[in-house]
């Protein structure tokens, strides 16, 4: 039978320059869904079956096997050459064959600062309008994350007063290294682990790195879990005293369930970042697709960009949405680069990071007089006093290269030359801790760590192991101005306080990827943006707040940044709407938490980058999150499974076979329409009219009129301009034409250059405002 275009595609990327045809590998081999007919024994003995007609015996098919995927998605995980994953791929049922690729993975003030934490008592309170009140605290709504285990000790994660677990729950607590029954609660009310795709890849987990069951010894997992959903604990500060209030989840009662899917990389310290692989990462999902869960919490990111037939985080996303789980994931931390943006399926909650109001300031006086403020979370202070100040490159060991001079990367200093010294180091390769750590090593007093010119003004703090501060680039510059301008540069690094309400706040972390997608232009990503820079949460025991193995302090909370940080608020918002209104479906409460965010800043002005610069959608997606408004958004986009697949085939999937009664059809809609609540254009070339359909969830009457701020250069009309709905549920559809009018004022390049702006539904009563993002760039 003829192959498709897009099964020859597939074939193609399939097929390592040097490979060799004898080469063993880690593949998935996805069927799309089940028929609903077999069991699950006569599913796993279907697979087998697969592996049987490619290998040399029975015994072989059997031992290769590492996953059967038997509950929503359909396929299998296993061992493979090259030529045994050509035969499978070329197989009629077969949707795609693709390599078991590596991913990595990517509060006291945070809810507060959104708009959703009064800290109120969560037995007692009785304020009717607050969201908390409203959802119950997300009190039996389940939420499913996938990450590096949990610290089930922490005091974020008690089951004080929690009722039963919920009836439709179907998991399992699995034991392990120091895991067993008794670790799971109600609170915590499901655990398992994943390790097959990884070992095979890498060999046998070093035990000593970490635990070989759900327990958590990077902290991360434990990070985004008490993030989500960590009971509130009063009186928690980091080490030194930081950031000292009462932590909490955005949704305290929810349920949690644990899916340990990514794990220390070999040779590399785990500062620098875990290991998941999509073998793994879709098995877990398919288990928690089962287990019942409501919200799926994914703070992991692909290297690269990848097609959604290969992404195991988007096919398992895409089954999620099937079963009306709504998926939150991390936008990556590969900013401030264009296309850099990972998650970017429609049926994905996309969240980017910015930052909060709370600082922890600190500064540097040099010795000419000028004090430069920074931030700092070390818990040890410099004698009062001025020391010598150097910039790492002129203390330097002799076969460093030009290159990496200012970089602090490890074994690079030299402690003759450094010993006493306040030591200068530049951001950009390595890790912070590791530049940290190489200055301590080298006997350096002090460490400033300068933001280069990408990253602007926000930075990251860590528990460094001696007196440190960072600093924005602004100061960077002017701090390595004066060492270079002075033969005896000296400075001394101030002890820091947590400072609330400083503004500007939010603007976006110079870490945060940026769109547009790489994958599907056709949708607008991010979808929006929530707090990720220097969030405070539960850690793990077993290991220290940097990673590093030469620090053996214990904590049991700490900072950490990154989109990882921003996705699982996003997963607590949703929690909290899926238990005020469980019965919408998944894209409505996608939608809910996208028209209702905010653009603006405490200080009433436009949310801006990290240089200080007004920031667009490619960067906040829709803007800042606002759970409050979006309990209650007057209206929703909404989508089903179906709606996705037909987009799926608009961007030039094949879908035989991804569905029991499914193929695409032979007229297509255009991929802009999709009822997403965002519009992306990427090649307007006169005139797009685009389609959207709103459901009316306010009260039973009302009328919406529209207003747009179209993108410079083009004209947006909206029709008709108003909308009259008489009853909740009622559906309208309208549609908004985009037209390119002239290219004044967008510079001389305007082909590929994207510019934005907004339409709104605002009803008559001044109540709702449903504000979607647009993006349209001239061909």
């Amino acid at each position: 039978m003829e192959k498709s275009p897009l099964s020859s595609f597939l074939l193609l990327l399939l097929i390592p320059v040097l490979a060799s045809c004898v080469e063993k590998q880690v593949y998935v081999v996805y069927f799309g869904e089940h028929s609903g007919e077999k069991t699950q024994h006569e599913i796993e003995e279907n697979h087998h079956s697969y592996l049987s007609s490619v290998k040399e015996s029975e015994e072989e098919a059997r031992s290769s096997l590492l996953y059967s995927y038997k509950h929503s998605i359909n396929g299998f995980a296993a061992l493979l050459t090259l030529e045994e994953a050509e035969k499978l791929s070329g197989r009629e049922e077969v949707v795609s064959v693709f390599t078991s690729q590596e991913y990595s993975l990517h509060t006291t003030r945070s809810w507060e600062f959104a708009g959703v934490e009064k800290l109120l008592n969560e037995f007692n309170a009785n304020d009717k309008d607050d969201l908390l009140v409203k959802a119950k605290f997300g009190r039996d709504v389940i939420v499913g994350m996938l990450d590096s285990g949990v610290w089930p000790e922490s005091y974020s994660l008690k089951d004080k007063g929690l009722g039963p677990i919920p009836k439709g729950w179907k998991g399992i607590c699995q034991t392990g290294d120091q895991f067993n029954t008794s670790n799971c609660n109600r609170k915590i009310i499901g655990a398992r682990y994943y390790v097959k795709g990884y070992e095979k890849y890498y060999g046998p987990l070093n035990r000593t790195q970490d635990y070989r069951s759900p327990r958590d010894k990077d902290g991360h997992g434990t990070h985004t879990a008490s993030t989500v959903g960590g009971r509130r604990v009063h009186n928690v500060a980091a080490l030194g005293g930081f950031a000292r209030g009462t932590a909490s989840g955005g949704a305290p009662l929810v349920r949690l369930a644990i899916y340990k899917v990514c794990w220390p990389t070999p040779k590399k310290g785990k500062e620098e970042g875990n290991s998941c692989f999509d073998a793994d990462m879709l098995a877990g999902i398919d288990d928690a697709i089962q287990d019942g869960v409501d919200v799926l919490s994914i703070s992991i990111g692909s290297y690269d960009a990848t097609p959604f037939s290969k992404d195991s985080i988007a096919i398992g996303a895409l089954h999620a949405v099937k079963n009306n789980i709504i998926t939150a994931c991390s936008a990556g931390n590969s900013g401030p680069a264009s296309y850099s943006i990972r998650n970017t399926a429609p049926w994905i909650l996309t969240v980017s990071a910015s930052s909060l109001d709370r600082k922890f300031i600190a500064a540097v006086e040099l010795g000419n007089g000028e004090t430069l403020q920074g931030e700092s979370i070390s818990p040890y202070h410099l004698k009062r006093k001025l020391y010598p100040l150097v910039r790492a490159g002129q203390v330097v060991n002799p076969n460093v290269t030009k290159d990496l001079l200012d970089q602090c990367m490890p074994g690079s200093l030299s402690p003759e030359k450094a010993k006493g010294k306040i030591v200068f180091c530049l951001r950009g390769n390595g890790t912070r801790v590791g530049k940290g750590a190489e200055v301590k090593r080298a006997g350096g007093v002090g460490y400033i760590l300068g933001n280069n010119k990408s990253l602007g003004e926000d930075v990251s703090v860590d528990c460094h192991l001696l007196p440190s501060i960072a600093v924005g680039c602004r100061n960077a510059t002017k701090i390595l101005k004066y060492i270079d301008s002075t033969k005896n540069a000296t400075a001394y690094i101030t002890p820091a306080d947590t400072v609330i309400h400083g503004i500007p706040a939010p603007h976006m972390a110079g870490f945060t990827s940026v769109g547009p997608s790489p994958v599907s232009e056709a949708i607008l990503k991010p979808d929006i943006t929530a707090p990720g820079l220097n969030i405070l949460a539960a850690w793990t025991e077993g290991d220290s707040p940097t990673k590093m193995d030469v620090d053996h302090r214990v904590v049991k909370y700490n900072f950490l940044s990154g989109t990882s940080m921003s996705c699982p608020h996003i997963a607590g918002a949703a929690a909290l709407l899926r238990a005020i209104h469980p019965t919408w479906s998944s894209a409505a409460i996608r939608s809910a938490l996208v028209t209702t965010a905010g653009i603006l800043n405490n200080m009433g002005k436009p949310i801006t980058d990290a240089s200080g610069k007004e920031a667009n959608p490619f960067l906040f997606g829709s803007g800042h999150f606002r759970p409050s408004k979006a309990a209650d958004p007057g209206l929703v986009y909404d989508a089903s499974y179906e709606d996705y697949l037909l987009h799926l085939c608009s961007i030039g999937y094949n879908l035989k076979n991804l569905t029991r009664n499914n193929s695409c059809p032979k007229n297509l809609p255009p991929p802009h329409n999709l009822n997403y609540p965002s519009v992306a254009i990427p090649k307007l070339n006169g005139t797009v009219v685009v389609k959207r359909i709103v459901t009316h969830v306010g009260s039973s009457r009302s009328i919406y009129f529209s207003s747009v701020k179209p993108p410079v250069g083009i004209s947006v009309t909206i029709s008709p301009p108003i909308l009259y709905f008489n009853q909740y549920g009622e559906k309208k559809s309208f549609t908004i034409r985009v037209q390119a009018e002239s290219t004044e004022g967008v510079g001389e390049n305007a082909k590929n250059k994207y510019r934005f702006g907004w339409y709104i539904w605002r009803d008559s009563n001044g109540t709702y405002s449903v504000r979607s993002p647009i993006a349209v760039a001239f061909s």
